[in-house]
């Protein structure tokens, strides 16, 4: 059963703008992980592979109705590509733990992105 759907449309030029402050480092650590960090630098156009991460961490977040809070943290939610290409997110540490307890079955993920937004689309079901 579907329990929520969320959207997320992050602004490039904003993304851009927030990797080339002085704390971009810090947010970069705090937001992704070091496997979606190493995929977006592999990708054609790394900031808007890091904006599209970040959009389905955002709808993930609006489709569990929780925002960034009770446990779900964005360094908590993994976006990757499985073999085929196609987007999957793992939830790990106390997001994962948090996830369970509140019965997150399977989440579907959809990315993309132009040169000026990127875009995400979430449906979770319940177990």
């Amino acid at each position: 059963m579907i329990i929520g759907v969320g959207v997320d449309l992050v602004d490039i030029s904003r993304m851009r703008r927030s990797l080339n402050t002085r704390c971009a480092e810090s947010f970069i650590k705090r937001v992704f992980s070091a496997e979606e960090i190493a995929a977006s630098r592999r990708a054609a156009r790394p900031v808007e592979a890091l904006a599209a991460r970040f959009a389905a961490k955002e709808a993930l977040a609006k489709a569990l109705g929780t925002g960034f809070s009770r446990g779900i943290a964005p360094g908590g939610i993994v976006v990757r590509r499985t073999e085929t290409s196609r987007p999957s997110i793992e939830l790990i540490g106390p997001t994962r733990e948090a996830a369970v307890a509140m019965r997150i079955g399977p989440i579907h993920v959809s990315l993309t992105h132009t040169p000026r937004a990127a875009c995400a689309m979430v449906v979770v079901e319940s177990l």
